[in-house]
């Protein structure tokens, strides 16, 4: 998944690039900036934790599930494999494929509401062949809706010791409420990530996003941009959902985010003061449109697949 993720990653081209190439200017939007208001930031981001208060498991793998009220399980994968796959079907009967590498705990979201959730732990047995290991059935009730996406997860990890969580702060300091907040998150990213597009093509399996390691290098691909404003979000206890899913007939990744004025805003980043528009940051940086164009679905809509 993540190896078609990366080679069919950019969407549609941004509304500012599209002047760009025309020659138009944009008008400049309403800022959303209140002068002498400051956002209430958030020093200690939510993190997650294996209690043992809850368990599953045998001797290949122990299912924490202390905390699905709050949107997320750990599990821990105890084997030899580094090749294994974690799966969680949610109560849709959606399944979601992880793959889960031995040692330390990894945290995964319920991100399909209250409900019954499967997990199955696979285990190779030949070629791309796999055995159940381990599987139960817990039943999940959530806090609310949100709790899946505040929390840091496998595909958006962050901590209070992580990069993109100072720098969170920091732009929370200087942000005036939650809309002007995602605003300057929005253009931070756009400004200091450009596509990378030697990973695009040649992307390894199992790919998952580093948000930390996207801010040092100041490069990265869909997932990066969608899972680095997902923690910057997050970490600011604004719920984010980092969706995986079709634009036309090319995967691909954004982010959805919730404000308490609006609802879901479902792939849609940047406001004008009264109307969302359709910006995705990994088209919205400073990309060439004659270098990324292989990697462009046609910008019909966007379809989801999978939230995390």
């Amino acid at each position: 998944m993540y190896k078609q993720i990366c080679l069919f990653s950019i969407f549609i081209f941004s509304i500012l690039t599209v002047s760009s190439m025309t020659g138009c200017s944009p008008k400049s939007p309403p800022s959303n900036h209140q002068e002498g208001v400051q956002r209430n930031t958030t020093t200690d981001c939510l993190v997650v934790d294996s209690s043992g208060t809850v368990t599953y498991g045998n001797d290949l793998v122990t299912l924490d599930a202390s905390n699905s009220s709050q949107g997320y399980i750990m599990v821990q994968y105890k084997g030899a494999s580094t090749v294994v796959k974690l799966q969680i079907t949610i109560p849709d009967g959606t399944i979601y494929t992880y793959a889960l590498p031995p040692g330390n705990y990894e945290s995964f979201p319920l991100s399909g509401g209250s409900g019954d959730y499967k997990i199955t732990l696979l285990e190779p047995v030949q070629d791309e062949m796999y055995a159940i290991a381990f599987s139960t059935t817990i039943s999940v009730s959530l806090v609310d809706e949100f709790h899946p996406f505040l929390y840091p997860n496998q595909y958006v990890w962050y901590g209070p010791e992580s990069k993109s969580t100072a720098l969170g702060i920091e732009i929370s300091q200087k942000s005036s409420n939650d809309l002007d907040y995602v605003e300057n998150i929005y253009e931070y990213v756009i400004k200091h990530i450009t596509y990378d597009e030697q990973l695009a093509d040649n992307v390894p399996a199992g790919y998952l996003p580093n948000v930390d390691q996207t801010l040092d290098t100041g490069k990265g691909i869909c997932f990066d941009y969608a899972a680095l404003m997902a923690a910057l979000l997050r970490s600011q206890q604004i719920p984010t959902k980092l969706e995986v899913g079709y634009s036309g007939d090319a995967y691909h990744a954004w982010i959805s985010v919730y404000l308490k004025e609006t609802g879901w805003v479902s792939g849609i980043i940047q406001f004008d003061g009264t109307h969302w528009s359709l910006m995705d940051p990994t088209l919205a940086a400073n990309n060439s449109s004659s270098s990324v164009k292989k990697y462009i679905g046609n910008g019909s809509n966007y379809t989801v697949k999978y939230s995390y």
